[in-house]
């Protein structure tokens, strides 16, 4: 079985986080990595007493996290580094029991990136703003339009080869580390599938699409990284 690794970015999470974690089929993980992007809550504490390692990263920013986490596996004794990488949200908005279903096209050898689309899979209502609606919609047409490539979605949850995501020189250090994921990918012609994944309302309020700055900034740095990466 390949070591798989997950990497949760938390800001806040307190009330979710031991959720998130508790879902995460234990027989297929090594580690959970709870990397704590400046919470000013006890998001640290419940992710360690659910059983992640923790880490902080006191500079705010989902990719900042994310970049964190790759480096504490990156410093790893290679026979102790993941094959796989799993990314999934603190906010539980996720299913962490999809996780098979979100690996599987690497384990079968057909791809090397996964991308769990909630506009293939089932959604509650209420669950997707309508600004990440139409926020998605414009950043995987004009992806499919300058990178020929069909996406649906730009889902947090998501599984990537460790070697490809080392290959990729992710960058990004806010709003921009998904699609960046993305576009680096089609450039490089990473092969990648998207499966159905289940999304629901989140725990607590979205840092982002929960407010009208946090969209705008969002959807800016999502059109900027596009363009920027041509």
């Amino acid at each position: 079985m390949p070591r798989i690794s997950v990497i949760i970015p938390a800001y806040n999470e307190e009330k979710s986080i031991a959720h998130v974690i508790k879902d995460i089929p234990a027989n297929m993980v090594q580690e959970v990595i709870v990397v704590n992007n400046n919470s000013s809550d006890n998001t640290s504490e419940v992710a360690r007493a659910a059983g992640a390692t923790v880490l902080d990263e006191p500079r705010p920013g989902y990719g900042n996290a994310c970049l964190k986490g790759i480096a504490y596996v990156a410093a790893k004794p290679r026979q102790e580094q993941p094959d796989i990488i799993l990314f999934l949200d603190g906010d539980y908005s996720d299913y962490p029991g999809e996780l098979p279903q979100v690996v599987q096209p690497i384990l079968d050898g057909k791809a090397d990136l996964v991308i769990g689309s909630r506009v293939l899979g089932q959604r509650e209502v209420g669950a997707l703003m309508p600004q990440q609606i139409f926020g998605n919609w414009l950043a995987t047409t004009l992806l499919r339009w300058l990178y020929g490539v069909r996406y649906t979605d730009l889902g947090p949850f998501r599984a990537i080869r460790f070697s490809t995501l080392q290959q990729l020189g992710m960058r990004d250090r806010n709003y921009g580390w998904t699609v960046e994921m993305q576009a680096r990918a089609a450039k490089q012609k990473i092969r990648y599938v998207e499966v159905p994944v289940n999304y629901r309302k989140r725990i607590g309020v979205s840092k982002v699409s929960g407010t009208v700055k946090g969209s705008v900034l969002a959807g800016y740095k999502i059109l900027l990284t596009i363009f920027k990466l041509l």
